[in-house]
């Protein structure tokens, strides 16, 4: 008997082992597409944000020496000869701009200093190095110069994400604001939040209602209603766009009717500002609002809510008390899906939306496709990725308080 009990539990571990690989075998491939086309993807944008090899690849040699100086004082006079002779070396292997542009994201107008100090660069010194290099530009003269230098050797770089928060360093390498003209992406990542949010709320506005009549409708009713609501899936959305382009302009159908009607005595702007961006991105994103909603109603029995009303509650007080807090999942859904969606918008505000309603996508796809600038992209990307995340953290706690109330 005791054989015959330890042989059945083996054999139950193995069974247990083979249901247990079976099940790893099955979720093998979802993980590997998540790792390759998603986890991938966004460790590469954190790395890109930090990179800093420009200097290490044009200049190998000043780098080390650069990495080496304390920084304390004018640099010595074989810092100054390794990086004036490399200079003229990557000058010579067309490497400079390299060079150039990557100090140039330091301090505007270094390019300039650069480029041109490489090509005046002579064969020897006139005395000293360094004086040879004050003598071509005087700004070789000052701290700030070899600062930059200095924080351009080292292996990884703060520069992009600072930057991304209107931060950066000062000459003594410390951190500081950078002037009030120039602090621009904070106002904008909080732009993107606030669009963001307004749009979620025109959403849940005009949606709820929507949901709510699909869910309670006959089928044979519902199911062409909830087609027209999956037909702008079935739309390009440059075209949705382009539409409401047509629609809120001063010449426009929404205009001419407004006047017509006498709420408005002339037509007004609604499109190429903040009015077109929320109109706009709301009608795309109601969708996704929609559908979240109306798969929770519709598991709602509706007759909790005539029960309700049997028990003397008003209808309102039925709603608010029974129907309203069991549809609360599905708000919660598409509230988080239609606010993520929103924050990564480019073409909607890019096309119906003016300069002072661009959103940090816009910024993002400035830096990747018209500057290369890939650090910054990658670092306004990282800022948006991170400040969406610490949302998302304080959205299910206060959704999971929520619950617990309602429990």
């Amino acid at each position: 008997m005791a054989t015959s009990a330890v042989e059945l539990r083996r054999a139950l571990r193995r069974a247990e082992r083979r249901s247990t690989l079976g099940g790893l075998a099955l979720a093998l491939p979802l993980t590997a597409f998540l790792v390759v086309f998603f986890l991938l993807p966004i460790l590469g944008m954190l790395a890109k944000a930090v990179e800093n090899s420009e200097l290490a690849i044009a200049m190998p040699r000043s780098t080390e020496a650069l990495r080496a100086w304390q920084g304390l004082g004018p640099p010595p006079e074989p810092v100054v000869a390794i990086v004036a002779a490399e200079l003229k070396e990557a000058h010579a292997r067309r490497q400079s701009a390299m060079v150039a542009q990557r100090l140039n994201r330091e301090e505007a107008g270094w390019r300039n200093l650069i480029l041109s100090t490489a090509r005046r660069l002579p064969d020897g010194p006139q005395g000293s190095w360094l004086e040879t290099l004050v003598a071509i530009d005087p700004a070789w003269g000052e701290p700030a110069i070899w600062a930059g230098l200095r924080r351009a050797a080292r292996p990884w770089t703060d520069i992009f994400l600072l930057a991304a928060i209107d931060l950066h360093r000062d000459d003594h390498d410390a951190i500081v604001r950078v002037p009030p003209d120039q602090a621009i992406y904070l106002d904008v990542l909080l732009r993107t939040f606030w669009i963001s949010a307004l749009v979620t709320l025109f959403c849940l506005i005009l949606g709820y209602p929507l949901a709510y009549l699909l869910a309670t409708l006959p089928e044979r009713w519902a199911n062409p209603l909830l087609i027209l609501v999956l037909l702008p899936f079935w739309t390009s959305l440059l075209v949705r766009t382009a539409a409401w382009i047509v629609l809120l302009q001063r010449e426009g159908v929404i205009n001419d009717l407004l006047v017509r009607l006498g709420l408005l005595a002339e037509p007004v702007a609604l499109v190429f500002n903040r009015t077109g961006v929320l109109v706009a991105m709301t009608h795309v994103l109601m969708p996704f609002m929609v559908l979240p909603l109306y798969s929770v109603m519709r598991g709602i029995p509706l007759s909790l809510t005539r029960a309700a009303l049997s028990l003397g509650a008003t209808p309102f007080l039925a709603f608010r008390k029974v129907y309203l807090p069991l549809s609360m999942p599905g708000v919660a859904a598409g509230c988080l899906l239609v606010f993520i969606l929103a924050l990564g918008y480019y073409i909607t505000p890019a096309l119906v939306g003016g300069a002072a309603d661009q959103m940090i996508s816009y910024f993002v796809a400035f830096f990747t496709l018209q500057t290369a600038n890939w650090g910054m992209a990658a670092a306004l990307a990282t800022l948006l990725l991170v400040a969406t995340l610490l949302l998302y953290v304080v959205y299910a706690r206060l959704v999971g308080i929520d619950r617990l109330r309602l429990g």
